[in-house]
């Protein structure tokens, strides 16, 4: 008896230290271009796929109201592979280095669509890196744009960049092609207070596919040795991580010029903030605490956002669309005249 009760006591410690869970953050073989303008103005023009439909955001609605139904018609943007931005830190940020980086929707025999990242490294000896992030923040609470009665969870939930009732990260898993490059990797998470996390997932030094795993050192397996507490549940809101993009360094002994590489997706495992139980009160749809806190949060950057793509767009209309100058003849008409 006394054997099967120690049994019992071990068994339970083990199955309570297995609650952490694992998720993709992000799988970039969801953000292929599969939605087409369908404004004249808008560029790519009309009928081109430019967009990805299920991260699709209109910031018109919260754009000023001096603008006309025309001028809001172009700010609609995506999470589509080709609106990510790569920026160049500013030792290495000319116009000719700016030109060369950029992303690209790519096929992998492997994984189907995935992110291509190409950037322009300078050449010079001073330590330099890229950041690769997607055109606006990942809202954490927008609904979905055909949610069921009930259902409270994000349009960018489920690999699109946002996962929620996340506690303790355990690790961190990236799938990147690698092309002997031996620069550094980082992942970059943004949590529900706004703080930046750089994560080193370690060198892109090797050739193919490969994981790129970081496990939290601070992580601790054993219950019994954790520094429990307990805090408010409403309205808080649920502790989430964002996707806020990848960093890579380059490091000043280390070759420059061009860099490629590609990625398929980001996995968390992490502990569960909150157990998913049944609660006497929907506390929510009494006070809509949490859901006015995040909209005003929201807000601000879709007004920012708006104000960008419409000069965006404004600024592609008035770029120079000849290529060639008209050749010179033996004069015009009017001219022999």
């Amino acid at each position: 008896m006394k054997r099967i009760f120690i049994f019992g006591i071990v068994a339970l410690l083990a199955v309570g230290s297995l609650f952490a869970k694992e998720d993709v953050l992000i799988d970039f073989s969801l953000l292929a271009a599969d939605s087409a303008a369908e404004d004249e103005n808008s560029t790519p023009q009309k009928g081109v796929p430019a967009q990805n439909a299920a991260t699709t955001i209109d910031t018109s609605s919260h754009a000023a109201s001096n603008y006309t139904d025309e001028q809001k018609a172009v700010m609609t943007t995506s999470l589509a592979i080709e609106n990510w931005q790569v920026w160049l830190s500013n030792s290495s940020a000319s116009v000719g280095n700016a030109k060369l980086s950029y992303t690209k929707e790519s096929t992998s025999a492997k994984y189907g669509t995935v992110m291509g990242v190409r950037a322009h490294f300078p050449t010079g000896s001073w330590n330099a890196n890229v950041t690769v992030k997607p055109p606006f923040e990942v809202p954490a609470y927008e609904p979905k744009d055909d949610a069921e009665e009930g259902d409270k969870s994000s349009k960018f939930e489920g690999g699109y960049g946002v996962i929620k009732n996340v506690g303790i990260l355990k690790s961190v898993a990236v799938d990147v092609y690698g092309e002997y490059f031996p620069y550094t990797l980082y992942v970059i998470l943004l949590n529900d207070k706004g703080e930046e996390i750089p994560i080193n997932m370690g060198s892109l030094n090797f050739y193919g596919w490969g994981e790129l795993r970081w496990d939290n050192p601070r992580y601790v397996q054993d219950v019994r040795n954790r520094a429990l507490n307990q805090a408010p549940l409403y309205p808080q809101s649920l502790p989430f991580l964002k996707f806020a993009g990848f960093r890579i360094f380059r490091d000043a002994s280390q070759p420059g010029g061009d860099f490629v590489t590609y990625f398929k997706d980001v996995k968390i495992i992490y502990d569960e903030a909150l157990l998913d139980e049944e609660r006497d009160i929907d506390d929510e749809s009494i006070w809509n605490i949490v859901s006015d806190r995040e909209a005003g949060n929201n807000k601000s950057n879709m007004n920012k956002l708006a104000d960008q793509l419409y000069l965006e767009s404004l600024d592609g209309r008035k770029q120079a669309s000849e290529v060639e100058f008209t050749p010179s003849g033996g004069g015009s008409e009017e001219q022999e005249e």
